[in-house]
């Protein structure tokens, strides 16, 4: 079986290794990749963003399967077209993409069929948006209703804060993704992420994590697309777990399917966990980056099967994961969540691994023999041990023997597991 996978980052190189594991898979090309997804799959230069030329692609290299990372795409439609054009693909149609697409088609969805969230209001006009933060106060939520790159949500904790949010959202910061927002109730508790594969019909728990947002220590800082992470989050109890699949999954499932849109793919429950249980706070559809890398390091069953089988709408009864934790620690650029510093030299991966941790590119390139730093999160060092403290104790080691002058990470990640 020849097999696309559409992505550039840390998620993509992770599915990557999962994938050649199958040995189904005749070959796996990857666009475009990074220099780790070079190693396991043929990188190609491909416009992801033009759905003919991907299904040109397709068509010439006979890909049987298309396995599609980031969230661009699948919001665009790109499922839809191959779909169309009688190529499978993992990942949910554009109708069912919404989740992710639009905030306020979320909340809608919650409303309508009881899901637990936050309550909110929906905004096209500036005025009366800062009129609603004004009337409820702070905390309060602010976000922009489409895709913003991960920064499109303000977690403002002053009614200053609040209306600068609105004033900048409308004034054109986060592009279209902005034309609209939502103003959300704050939620209390701890977040944590919840994961399901989806088949149109059915769900099935695949895993959960824990991120840190926050690129400083202690959580202080600007939010990012996520400095570390582990898996399992222990705040996610079994009981915890199966609440969320009775509230919160299966009932998203059974909704999309109900509004004509139904929903295969992994389906990303963004959570707070407070005194009253689980409540949603935002949907992904595609897996996330760091949590991908970390929940595959603990999957015992084969990734490609378990993807082919959401698209053909025959989930099997359950996922089987390894016990053990595995913990992400993401080395990033100087500069990031900023202007990243780019070009800077790596070095000592090979002795990084042997420190026993697996390194997962994210933002790099290979500038002749040398690896050099392409992006704000440049490399995922993972580890896989018995408890959260051995797993980070294991990274911090491969940390440690990587020579990278330019980048910094957080020292204290998987934190809120030990403390507990």
């Amino acid at each position: 079986m020849n097999v696309l996978l559409i992505g550039s980052g840390g998620r993509e190189h992770a599915l990557a290794l999962a994938l050649v594991k199958n040995p189904a898979t005749t070959k796996l090309f990857v666009a475009p990749g990074n220099p780790g997804t070079a190693q396991v799959a043929t990188n190609i230069v491909l416009d992801v963003a033009d759905a003919q030329a991907v299904i040109g692609f397709c068509h010439v290299q006979h890909v049987d399967f298309v396995v599609i990372g980031p969230e661009q795409p699948l919001v665009d439609g790109l499922v839809d077209a191959l779909d169309a054009a009688g190529i499978k693909a993992f990942g949910p149609s554009k109708a069912a993409a919404r989740l992710e697409g639009s905030k306020g088609f979320t909340k809608d969805l919650c409303a309508k069929y009881n899901i637990p969230t936050g309550a909110y209001q929906k905004f096209a006009e500036k005025d009366a948006a800062l009129a609603y933060a004004r009337e409820k106060g702070a905390p309060i939520v602010v976000k922009a209703d489409g895709l913003a790159a991960g920064k499109g949500v303000t977690v403002a904790m002053t009614l200053s804060e609040a209306e600068q949010a609105i004033e900048d959202l409308f004034g054109g910061a986060f592009g279209a993704a902005g034309a609209e927002c939502v103003i959300e109730e704050f939620l209390d508790g701890e977040e944590a992420s919840f994961f399901a594969l989806c088949d149109g019909d059915k769900a099935l728990a695949f895993a959960s994590a824990q991120d840190h947002k926050r690129v400083g220590e202690g959580d202080t800082g600007p939010n990012t697309g996520g400095m570390g992470a582990y898996s399992p989050a222990p705040v996610v109890t079994d009981a915890i777990a199966q609440r969320v699949m009775d509230e919160i999954v299966n009932p998203t499932v059974a909704a999309m399917k109900a509004e004509g849109c139904p929903f295969k793919g992994v389906l990303f429950a963004g959570l707070m966990i407070g005194k009253d249980g689980p409540k949603l706070i935002e949907f992904n559809t595609r897996f996330g980056d760091p949590e991908c890398q970390v929940m595959l390091a603990r999957l015992d069953d084969d990734l490609l099967d378990l993807l082919l089988a959401c698209a053909e709408g025959r989930l099997p009864e359950r996922v089987n994961l390894s016990p053990k934790t595995a913990l992400t620690v993401v080395m990033a650029a100087q500069g990031y969540p900023g202007t990243p510093k780019k070009g800077g030299s790596i070095s000592g991966i090979a002795e990084a691994e042997a420190a026993g941790a697996r390194i997962i590119h994210a933002g790099t390139k290979s500038v002749g023999e040398t690896l050099v730093a392409n992006g704000g999160r440049v490399l995922n060092v993972v580890a896989l041990a018995d408890s959260v403290g051995e797993a980070r104790d294991r990274a911090y080691r491969a940390v440690d023997a990587l020579k990278f002058p330019d980048g910094f990470c957080r020292r204290d990640i998987g934190w809120r597991a030990l403390k507990r």
